[in-house]
């Protein structure tokens, strides 16, 4: 989770927390140790968030938002001619943000685990899984009626892809040191070239 260099308190909390629920997760990370990593008390800090439970609802709307399709992949810029390399480098891009953000993965996996026992963040998981599947969709259609691909089942292929940049994520957590770099761009060429 990136914030400005000018940030503010609110940004910095919620960067501490961050970092510390992936570190040590939502249990073990309290209102109070989350006050002395930053230097504040934990007044100020029940001033800009009035629970823990506060800190994790926003941080996990602005994960979903940060994650979205569209942040990745921008159709519009998608041709003929570039499409089967634009599709690898724009994926290569997610799986380049996870790699970076050493704190992603387990955070994520927190917010998993919470899905299971609070449907309100599993249905937001869904949504955001569901957001690229959609958005794959699109995008190979988009492929099909400009010539880029073959025609075939873009639905399943979509899903495909989709899966992949889960499973990717899931895999970096558990620490496989796959080649997900060459996984990604065999899976594309093998859906642009209809192999």
């Amino acid at each position: 989770m990136k914030t400005s260099t000018t940030s503010t308190t609110y940004e910095v909390i919620l960067k501490t927390a961050y970092r510390l629920f992936a570190e040590h997760g939502f249990d073990k990370a309290s209102m109070a140790i989350i006050a002395k990593e930053i230097g504040i008390s934990k007044p100020a800090l029940y001033y800009h968030f009035k629970s823990k439970e506060a800190i994790i609802d926003v941080l996990f709307d602005e994960i979903c938002k940060s994650v979205t399709f569209a942040n990745f992949f921008s159709i519009k810029q998608y041709s003929k001619d570039n499409f089967e390399e634009k599709l690898i480098a724009d994926g290569l891009s997610i799986i380049q943000s996870q790699t970076e953000d050493e704190h992603y993965s387990r955070i994520m996996h927190q917010y998993q685990a919470l899905g299971y026992r609070n449907p309100k963040y599993m249905q937001k998981l869904i949504e955001s899984l569901d957001g690229f599947t959609t958005g794959f969709h699109e995008l190979l259609r988009h492929g099909v009626s400009i010539g880029a691909i073959k025609d075939g089942d873009t639905l399943a292929h979509a899903q495909m892809l989709t899966m992949i940049i889960d499973g990717v994520d899931n895999f970096m957590t558990y620490g496989f040191q796959y080649r997900y770099d060459k996984i990604w761009a065999k899976t594309v060429k093998a859906i642009v070239r209809g192999e």
